[in-house]
């Protein structure tokens, strides 16, 4: 990971095409060593679940709709997804000096599926509660995250006790890792302990996902 820290730190700098095309090599060279990494985890992760695919993620940046017209983006990552339609939740790794993470969880819901996580914590949001109040999730990843809608959605009580949850429009988690945790020997060990920590939560949001208010399966 050290060669590829250096080189986002010097595109950060330099992030225009010219510099690119004269450093070419060194990032295809990058490329190679960064695909055996994200392979592997792939392969680990495999072992204990049900993966539908690896995608890893282009530098190359779409600069049509932003205002940020720098073309590279200055991190690498990778997405892990889950075989739909039974198993839901999406697995990301991204490297970037001084922003680095793994997470996951559901970054942008179908509607029909928001509203049947949204009726569910109505309901009931005593599993979720337990999940993300569990010492595993707390240590790895503190909260569950996500941006919430400022107020209730239609049809939900404001008052209502699981609010917070309901609000959600997105349902993330995420751990931190530092620059040296990241070129540490364990660091590989620590992104896999902390993929499989997210399986309690990914599992009874499948399990919402894969079945009606009643309980009934739907797949």
């Amino acid at each position: 990971m050290k060669k590829a820290f250096e080189f986002l730190k010097q595109l950060e700098k330099n992030n225009n095409r010219e510099w690119f095309a004269k450093n070419k090599s060194e990032y295809e060279s990058i490329v190679k060593e960064n695909k055996v990494f994200f392979n592997h985890i792939y392969t680990e992760l495999q072992e204990y679940d049900n993966l539908k695919g690896i995608y890893i993620f282009r530098i190359y940046k779409d600069v049509r709709f932003s205002k940020d017209k720098t073309p590279y983006k200055t991190n690498f990552g990778v997405g892990y997804s889950r075989s739909k339609p039974m198993l839901r939740g999406g697995y990301y790794i991204q490297l970037e000096p001084g922003n680095s993470f793994v997470g996951g969880g559901f970054w942008g819901p179908e509607a029909k599926d928001l509203l049947r996580i949204r009726k569910e914590f109505e309901i009931s949001s005593i599993e979720i509660e337990k999940i993300i109040s569990d010492e595993t999730f707390v240590k790895y990843f503190g909260e569950l995250k996500g941006d919430s809608v400022k107020t209730a959605p239609r049809g939900f009580d404001k008052n209502h006790p699981a609010i917070d949850l309901i609000r959600k429009k997105q349902f993330l988690v995420m751990r931190k890792f530092t620059d040296k945790e990241v070129l540490a020997d364990n660091f590989q060990k620590e992104a896999l302990l902390t993929l499989l920590a997210m399986r309690p939560f990914f599992d009874y949001m499948s399990e919402i996902l894969t079945t009606d208010l009643n309980g009934e399966p739907v797949f």
